[in-house]
């Protein structure tokens, strides 16, 4: 399928769905930077001597003051990289809820303009779907389901093609994506209703619970942590296991990070979260499990893993998440992702390609 031919059909798809309702609202984005090379001192062999000459040994000051430069250095890489992706994310977001939508589907389809993956689209039950693979012989055993971020308000299969792309050449697997109905048009129990009918699509398709791992970045992790309560709720089998990038996790926001990282995040800040908040859940309880997974049960979940920058407001939903995991025995890891920000991994550069890889390397270890 092409990406023009994808946005067209979404775009019909999703002005049907208009015509149910209205509203407003917008916005997001998101490893470890590689550590910098320190600079090695160089003795010049003496004149008639074979022997290798040694290594003047460094003082604890020299030694100190190497480390303060290479901590400065990757410090400043790192705030030059998050000052372009300020502008970047500048240019994506749009007043109108609706050209924002478009914008990010515009910047996804650029994005992954990748000849090796193929894209194809499939009708969910009235629901846009998209699988993506790549193009050539790959695992069929497993299939990964990624729910896409967006806050609950934006967001596509065609902007998360900035994601299920990697996921798709980095695992070999085959991943499906699909366009959930969006607040404000459509609050809260819509995403997770919608999630659910792509699960069942899967279990239709003969894929069991354990062949199915369960992806999300932002708001999509939310989501699919939501699934897997719901199904645990309905005493259903759960999904082999799960990858959450920079997970939104907690809608009261109670986060220490709200207040540490409010300055140094160039993606997020409260008062886009809190319109985020209010589109989705409509007045309801905020610490409802399904509408705030950090407050669930997670008693019997399979393993999670997950990446979150180190820049990040949201840095706290990830930490927190990790707790309640490990107290309730679920085999968890995580990784904070030096200087990085919301959903680095979408970034086309080297960092984002290693957490991508990490992501893989998980996905391979539970699927042995």
């Amino acid at each position: 399928m092409g990406g023009t031919d994808g946005m067209v059909r979404r775009m019909r798809l999703r002005s049907g769905r208009k015509a149910e309702a209205g509203g407003t609202a917008a916005q997001e984005t998101g490893g470890r930077l590689p550590s910098l090379k320190r600079s090695e001192m160089k003795l010049k062999k003496p004149e008639g001597s074979g022997a290798k000459p040694e290594k003047p040994e460094r003082s604890g000051a020299e030694q100190a003051e190497l480390e303060r430069l290479e901590t400065e250095g990757v410090h400043k890489k790192s705030q030059n990289l998050m000052h372009l992706i300020k502008r970047v994310h500048g240019l994506v977001e749009k007043s109108d809820l609706e050209k924002h939508r478009q914008s990010q589907d515009y910047i996804g389809t650029i994005l992954s303009n990748a000849k090796d993956i193929r894209y194809r689209e499939v009708d969910i039950d009235g629901m846009y779907g998209e699988w993506v693979g790549v193009n050539r012989a790959h695992m069929k055993k497993y299939v990964i389901l990624h729910c896409h971020g967006g806050g609950y308000s934006t967001g596509s299969s065609l902007y998360a093609r900035t994601l299920t792309s990697k996921l798709a050449a980095s695992t070999s697997m085959d991943v499906l994506c699909f366009d959930y109905r969006l607040a404000p048009e459509h609050p809260y129990p819509a995403a997770p209703e919608d999630a659910m009918k792509a699960w069942n699509y899967l279990m239709l398709l003969g894929y069991g619970a354990r062949d199915v791992i369960l992806t999300g970045d932002s708001a999509g992790g939310n989501l699919a942590l939501s699934l897997t309560l719901n199904l645990k709720r309905q005493g259903r089998l759960l999904p082999r296991g799960l990858v959450l990038m920079s997970p939104w996790t907690d809608l009261t926001s109670s986060g220490k990070s709200f207040q540490t990282k409010a300055e140094v995040d160039p993606v997020l800040d409260k008062a886009y979260i809190d319109r985020m908040v209010g589109a989705y859940a409509c007045g309801r309880e905020l610490q409802d499990p399904f509408i705030s997974p950090l407050f669930g049960d997670f008693a019997g979940f399979p393993p999670v893993y997950i990446q979150v920058g180190e820049n990040e407001i949201l840095l706290s939903d990830s930490l927190r998440l990790h707790q309640a995991f490990v107290e309730a025995n679920v085999p968890v890891r995580l990784d904070v992702c030096q200087g990085m920000w919301h959903v680095f991994q979408m970034s086309p550069m080297k960092a984002a390609r290693a957490a991508m890889d990490k992501n893989a390397e998980f996905i391979y270890d539970i699927c042995r």
